[in-house]
C-alpha cells in the first residue's frame, strides 16, 4: 500500500466519525447519515482497493485507462451531490416564501386590527 492510501483511509475514517458525531448530535437527519455513510464507505473501499476496482470500472465501461474509470464515476458522483444540494435549496427556497407569505397575510390582519382599534378609541 501506498502513503496515500493510508492518508486517504484516515481522513475517509475521520469524516465517517464526524458524520457519526453530527447525527448524535441530531444536526442531520437519519436519510442524510445514511447516505454519507454509504458514500464515505465507498470512497473507503476505493482508498483500499483502487487499482482493482479502477480496472473493474474500465472493463464495465469499455475505457482505456483504469484511471478514466475512476474519474467518469467521480463526475457522475459529483453531479449526483451536486442534485441533491440543489434539492435541498430549492426545497429551502420554496419553505422561505411560503413562510414570508404567511407572516406577510398575519401583519396585514394585525395592522387592520389595530386600525379598528384605533378608530373605536377615537
Amino acid at each position: 500500500m501506498y502513503a496515500v492510501q493510508y492518508i486517504a483511509m484516515v481522513v475517509v475514517l475521520g469524516l465517517m466519525l464526524y458524520v457519526l458525531g453530527k447525527y448524535g448530535k441530531r444536526d442531520i437527519e437519519w436519510e442524510d447519515f445514511l447516505f454519507w455513510e454509504v458514500f464515505l464507505a465507498i470512497l473507503l473501499v476505493i482508498s483500499v482497493f483502487p487499482l482493482e476496482i479502477a480496472t473493474f470500472i474500465k472493463n464495465i465501461l469499455g475505457l482505456g485507462r483504469p484511471l478514466d474509470a475512476l474519474f467518469v464515476v467521480s463526475i457522475g458522483m459529483a453531479y449526483l451531490i451536486i442534485f441533491k444540494v440543489y434539492l435541498a435549496v430549492d426545497r429551502t427556497e420554496r419553505e422561505i416564501t411560503e413562510l414570508t407569505r404567511k407572516v406577510a397575510i398575519e401583519l396585514e390582519e394585525i395592522s387592520e386590527k389595530l386600525e379598528e382599534i384605533e378608530k373605536k378609541l377615537k
